[in-house]
């Protein structure tokens, strides 16, 4: 097989298989080479048994043929971990765990995945001690894309050159072969509120935002214990230490931080994020809040409403974004969602919006001598401002599910990384 065609994956854990998933249903590639480091129960048939076989999301034949399809899985090679798997190779690799030391080169991969969560680091040196992700091109990777935001221990050192942070229908097209080498795909939450964000960003009646704010009520993780356990040594989180089964869990997120990669312009409004947890297997939903100035209408009305929120998303979703953004009307659970493969779907019935006015006291000379559309001035107490401006704001509340594991997230992984094999 070419390099362009076998697909290399490391890691094959959620993200990794569900990834796998993704990509032998496609024609990207007609081959993988699937790293695990280590031994899986007692012969390849039980890594064929969980490649094929999920709790969330049923049996792989099913997810690719329909409840007509039956298992199509054989085992070709014990020793050399190569089964065949619904007409396409898929070797698994059970000995290194430094990305340096695994043989990309012999099995002609060109393009790595890598979806361990342990390599994030973009600055560190392909023989950093534990392994790095430079340690994939080492070892003869063209193009690695991380399954996760880059995060480096170097704090004062910014990203390097070859190295950028892509969303499938954000910024996708910004990739550059022979430069880009290290990609992220950023993170689950991170690719649906990109998705929120974009449709408010493209268009002049929502561009110019004041505040923005999100909550990701959130899916449990494999990160998670099932049951209380002790913290590590120098955890900060103590709450992330408690069982995923019993509690709802507010931490942190660093979905924001990770927009501003995709989407720069986010800088300028100071956005803020958290997540809460929840005991549920995967579907988690964005709460987006987003508070605009707006301007009045000749009849009185503000020109932001729920009408018009719900309008852009409407558009979006049947043109720019079509496949990406879907725009519904029904009144969903999270349930309803599970394999939902679009980026993110707003959920409409539930958007709000409410137009209050703030006082902004200015000095008389800088009031111009007809108030702007929107405004109106009076006369203030005294003291050096001559005027009050009242100002209309609209504050907005957009609703955004999104199946964190395959739906959502690893589709616009797989998208990503089919569009880079396809440029090199």
């Amino acid at each position: 097989m070419t390099a362009a065609r076998t697909l290399g994956i490391n890691g094959l854990g959620r993200i990794g298989k569900l990834n796998l998933w993704y990509q032998l249903d496609r024609d990207d590639f007609d081959a993988f080479v699937v790293n695990v480091g280590r031994d899986i129960g007692m012969s390849l048939e039980a890594a064929a048994q969980y490649i094929d076989k999920d709790s969330t999301y049923g049996p792989l034949h099913r997810y690719l043929g329909g409840h007509r399809a039956r298992r199509d899985i054989a085992i070709v090679d014990e020793a050399g971990g190569l089964m065949r798997v619904h007409g396409k190779e898929v070797r698994v690799l059970r000995k290194a765990r430094d990305p340096r030391d695994i043989p990309w080169r012999e099995h002609g991969v060109g393009v790595v995945v890598d979806a361990t969560g342990r390599f994030v680091d973009p600055v560190a040196a392909a023989d950093s001690p534990g392994g790095s992700l430079r340690g994939h091109l080492e070892a003869g990777a063209r193009v690695v894309v991380q399954s996760s935001p880059f995060k480096s221990k170097q704090k004062d050192v910014g990203t390097p050159p070859d190295a950028a942070t892509l969303i499938y229908g954000i910024n996708h097209h910004t990739f550059e072969p022979g430069r880009h080498r290290l990609l992220s795909a950023a993170s689950c939450t991170t690719t649906a509120l990109a998705h929120m964000m974009r449709p408010l960003m493209d268009r002049n009646l929502t561009r110019n935002m004041l505040t923005a704010g999100m909550s990701t009520v959130h899916a449990a993780t494999n990160s998670q214990p099932l049951l209380d356990a002790v913290p590590k040594a120098g955890a900060k989180d103590l709450r992330r230490n408690r069982s995923a089964l019993d509690n709802i869990i507010i931490t942190s997120t660093n979905a924001a931080r990770a927009l501003e990669q995709v989407m720069p312009e986010i800088r300028r409004i100071g956005f803020m994020a958290d997540s809460v947890r929840i005991p549920t297997s995967t579907v988690s939903l964005v709460i987006l809040n987003v508070t605009f100035q707006t301007e009045m209408t000749a009849d009185g009305r503000p020109s932001i409403d729920r009408e018009a929120i719900n309008a852009i998303y409407r558009e979006a979703a049947e043109g720019e974004a079509r496949g990406l953004v879907r725009y519904s009307e029904e009144q969903n659970v999270s349930a309803d969602l599970v394999g939902d493969d679009a980026a993110v779907v707003i959920e409409a019935a539930e958007t709000h919006a409410r137009t209050g006015f703030i006082e902004v006291a200015v000095p008389a000379e800088a009031i111009p001598v007809a108030p702007a559309s929107g405004m109106s001035a009076m006369p203030a107490a005294g003291g050096a401002f001559g005027k009050m401006v009242h100002i209309p704001v609209t504050h907005v509340k957009i609703f955004g599910w999104y199946d964190n594991e395959l739906g959502s997230y690893s589709q616009r992984l797989g998208e990503l990384t089919g569009y880079v094999a396809r440029s090199l």
